[in-house]
C-alpha cells in the first residue's frame, strides 16, 4: 500500500496524503504518540477493519469519538449481519425512509441500523450496569461500561472480534474521550431510564467537563511528542485540541504545543464552520506552532483513512 501511493499519489489532495502518510510514519518512528479524532459514521463504514490493527500495533494512543462512532462499533459488533445496505439510497423516497422506520432501520446513508438486534440488545446488556454504579454510588465514562460490557459481558458477537475498534481498544485499555455523549441513542436511552424512573439519575455517567480534565491528565502524563489526526470535524476534532490552550493559557501550566496534526476534511473555510478552518487558524488560538508539520487531505475519509492506517502499519 505504502509502495502505491508513494508512486501513483503525486499531486492535489493525492500528493497530500502521500506527503500526511509519511510525515506521520517519522513522527511515530521517533517516539510521537497519536491521538485519532473520529467523527461522522465511521463505526458504521466499518473503520474497525483498519483502526483495530493500528491501535494492536500501538499506533494508536488516544481516541475522541462522537458517542454515535462509540456505540455504533458495538452495534455493528453484536448485529452485524441484521443490517441491510441501501444501494439506492441516493434516490430513497420519503415513503421508502418511513417504511424503513416502520420495519425499525435506523438508515445511515446506504446502510440501515436494526433497533431491535442492535440497539435494544445492547440496552438489554448496559441496563444492569448502569443498575450497579447507582446502587455503588458509582461514576464513569461512556466507554468504561462498554469495556466491561466487552470484556466481562455476556455479549454474542455477530463478527470477527478482530474487525471491531473497540474490541482492541478495550484489550488495551485505551483511553477514549467522548465529549456530547448526550447526543447518541445510548444517551438517549439513559435519559428515557431517568424519565421512566427506571434510573434515579444521569449521573452515573461522567460528561463532557469531567472528559476534558480526564484529557488534561493524559496530554500531560508524558512528556513524547504528540499529534492529532483529526477524521472530519465538529466536537470529535474540536474538543481535544483545546486542551493544549486551556492548559497554557486558563491553567497557567507549559505544555507543549500539539507536535503534529492532520485533518481529513471535506469542508470549506468559506463556509464559516470550525471544521473547514485552515491549520493555519489553530497557530492564533495557541494550539499548534508555525513549526508544527500540519497536513489537510479533502477529501472523504471513509476512503483516505484506511490508506493512512494500512500505510502506518507497513
Amino acid at each position: 500500500m505504502r509502495d502505491f501511493i508513494q508512486r501513483h499519489f503525486k499531486h492535489f489532495n493525492a500528493g497530500a496524503l502521500a506527503d500526511c502518510i509519511e510525515s506521520l510514519r517519522d513522527f511515530l518512528d521517533n517516539g510521537g504518540r497519536l491521538m485519532i479524532t473520529l467523527a461522522g459514521a465511521m463505526s458504521t463504514a466499518k473503520i474497525g477493519r483498519s483502526l483495530a490493527p493500528a491501535i494492536r500495533s500501538q499506533k494508536i494512543h488516544a481516541i475522541c469519538c462522537t458517542g454515535a462512532n462509540l456505540e455504533e462499533d458495538l452495534f455493528n459488533l453484536v448485529a452485524s449481519s441484521d443490517y441491510e445496505r441501501i444501494p439506492n439510497w441516493r434516490e430513497i423516497t420519503p415513503k421508502e425512509d418511513n417504511e424503513l422506520h416502520m420495519r425499525g432501520m435506523n438508515r445511515v446513508t446506504d446502510v440501515a441500523i436494526p433497533e431491535l438486534e442492535a440497539v435494544r440488545y445492547v440496552e438489554e446488556k448496559i441496563l444492569p450496569l448502569w443498575k450497579d454504579a447507582e446502587a455503588a454510588q458509582d461514576r464513569r465514562f461512556p466507554h468504561e461500561y462498554i469495556y466491561d460490557l466487552i470484556l466481562h459481558g455476556d455479549l454474542e458477537f455477530d463478527i470477527n472480534p478482530e474487525d471491531s475498534w473497540l474490541v482492541a481498544a478495550a484489550d488495551a485499555n485505551l483511553p477514549i474521550f467522548t465529549p456530547g455523549w448526550e447526543d447518541s441513542t445510548l444517551g438517549n436511552i439513559l435519559v428515557a431510564r431517568v424519565i421512566d424512573l427506571t434510573i434515579a439519575s444521569q449521573d452515573i455517567v461522567l460528561g463532557g467537563l469531567h472528559a476534558m480534565q480526564a484529557l488534561a491528565d493524559w496530554y500531560r502524563e508524558d512528556d513524547s511528542p504528540t499529534g492529532l489526526l483529526q477524521i472530519g470535524g465538529g466536537i470529535a476534532g474540536d474538543f481535544p485540541i483545546c486542551v493544549v490552550p486551556m492548559l497554557r493559557q486558563d491553567v497557567g501550566i507549559e505544555v507543549d504545543l500539539w507536535s503534529w496534526f492532520a485533518q481529513i476534511s471535506e469542508s470549506r473555510p468559506s463556509f464559516g464552520g470550525y471544521s473547514g478552518a485552515p491549520t493555519s487558524e489553530k497557530i492564533s488560538w495557541g494550539k499548534i506552532s508555525p513549526s508544527t508539520p500540519t497536513f489537510v487531505v479533502e477529501s472523504d475519509a471513509t476512503l483516505v483513512l484506511p490508506l493512512i492506517l494500512e500505510s502506518i502499519l507497513e
